[in-house]
């Protein structure tokens, strides 16, 4: 017999979908107002301000502007690549986001709808990893389609440094889900109930490693050789103009989002509040929200303070310091569990 369809679950699924996808989108828009906004204060200039009230519109007419201007399509340029590379781009980015756990179970009006996240993965760190490292195939594919020598190194280098440093990722994540024994977000939240059992106190060495790998796998200052000015123009996405433009920062954006929501779950107990075990679910999205805007902060903060390192420089970090670093701190934590 054919399994009748919940409809009330389905509507649940279908309100969290919205609430989670739109919440990305809008959170992107606001990065692109809260880049420039932080910049100008640390730089002492005024920002944008003419665009609504304080300036809080300029996503807005960004978004207008991108939609009605002129499409560009270089000469010799594959059409269907180039075309098709901003949606590769950004979308693994925006599907990563459907296993992060944003608060515990939301309960309203004595009605339990389960916790704030779209999917509930027992693998859910597999899933990330597996769609995060799709997005480095958007920026090449973009750079060599777009028939330009500047656009192709900087596909180039984006694939280097994503899949450099992408080892450093993948085991200082592994050193976590070692600490948690499971491969599930939530599991993993779940062990870290109290502040004193976040994974922040004890895997510092790889804490550190993987905030600044993150910076390298979204292409961030001073990590951003794939578009570096001086050298490359604006390098993969030189030849983009129009929405296709706008899609590969939609990308990035999403990406850090991403990334900063995923060292809260890892590193800093996810929604958990500190030193309240039980608090409301608005609560703990609070908190989840608060940690994870501190990331969003960081990138800012680094691209408008720190020079960009050179790219030979980039590679013998992430290979000669990072990836032994990271190897040793996931046998000193298999050690120091094996023996407890």
């Amino acid at each position: 017999m054919i399994a009748m369809i919940d409809w009330t679950q389905l509507l649940v699924w279908v309100v969290k979908c919205a609430v989670i996808y739109l919440g990305l989108v809008n959170v992107g828009a606001l990065m692109t107002l809260a880049e420039r906004k932080f910049s100008a204060w640390m730089q002492y200039r005024i920002g944008p301000n003419r665009v609504g009230p304080f300036g809080l519109l300029q996503p807005l007419a960004d978004g207008v502007k991108f939609i009605f201007k002129e499409e560009l399509m270089p000469n010799g340029a594959n059409k269907l690549l180039f075309r098709f590379a901003p949606v590769i781009a950004a979308l693994p980015a925006m599907m990563t986001v459907a296993v992060i756990p944003f608060s515990s179970d939301v309960i309203i009006a004595g009605v339990n709808y389960g916790p704030l996240s779209i999917t509930d993965l027992d693998i859910g760190v597999l899933y990330i990893l597996a769609l995060g490292g799709l997005s480095v195939y958007g920026i090449i594919i973009g750079g060599w389609a777009s028939n330009s020598k500047y656009s192709l190194l900087g596909g180039l280098r984006a694939s280097a440094q994503m899949i450099s440093y992408e080892l450093t990722l993948i085991l200082t994540i592994l050193a976590v889900v070692v600490m948690a024994g499971s491969l599930d977000l939530r599991a993993i939240v779940a062990s870290q109930s109290d502040v004193r059992d976040w994974n922040l106190w004890y895997q510092p060495l790889a804490f550190v490693m993987f905030v600044i790998a993150t910076f390298a796998e979204t292409n961030r200052h001073p990590f951003d050789f794939a578009e570096c000015e001086p050298e490359l123009v604006a390098g993969f996405h030189t030849e983009y103009s129009s929405m296709k433009f706008a899609l590969f920062f939609i990308g990035e954006y999403s990406a850090m989002t991403v990334m900063a929501c995923l060292t809260t779950v890892l590193f800093l107990g996810g929604h958990s509040v500190p030193f309240l075990p039980d608090a409301h679910w608005l609560l703990g999205l609070a908190a989840f929200l608060a940690k994870a805007g501190f990331f969003l902060f960081l990138f800012i903060w680094v691209r408008w303070t720190l020079p960009r390192f050179r790219f030979d420089q980039l590679m013998a970090i992430g290979w000669k310091v990072f990836l032994p670093l990271a190897l040793i701190n996931l046998l000193a934590t298999g050690v120091v569990l094996a023996l407890k």
